[in-house]
């Protein structure tokens, strides 16, 4: 037959390393969620280096297409200068001429 004091003794025993095991579960977790949760800010703050860099990248492409459209030759047309009309082209289009019947009378 067991004791009271023994009886007891087996209780604390029994009590006290559950806790423990409980708190190191608990721990476990928790360093989980903290490795989990630095891992998803590293990847946000190289998903946004990553956003900066291209978009610089991108202002540094339209510079460049900038200068190479300002460095090309372009031939000025002036469009008010009458052209020769050496083909006998007609006009596509004509406007008619409205006439007047009240001073044709």
């Amino acid at each position: 037959m067991v004791g009271k004091f023994e009886s007891n003794k087996d209780l604390v025993q029994e009590l006290t390393a559950s806790g423990a095991q409980r708190v190191g579960r608990i721990a476990t977790l928790i360093t989980g969620t903290i490795i989990e949760v630095t891992r998803e800010i590293g990847e946000f703050v190289t998903d946004a280096i990553e956003m900066r860099e291209a978009a610089a990248a991108a202002r540094r492409d339209a510079e460049q297409d900038r200068a190479v459209v300002t460095e090309t030759e372009t031939e000025v047309v002036d469009l008010d200068v009458p052209v020769a009309d050496d083909l006998g082209a007609q006009p596509l289009f004509t406007e008619p001429v409205p006439t007047d019947k009240t001073n044709q009378a």
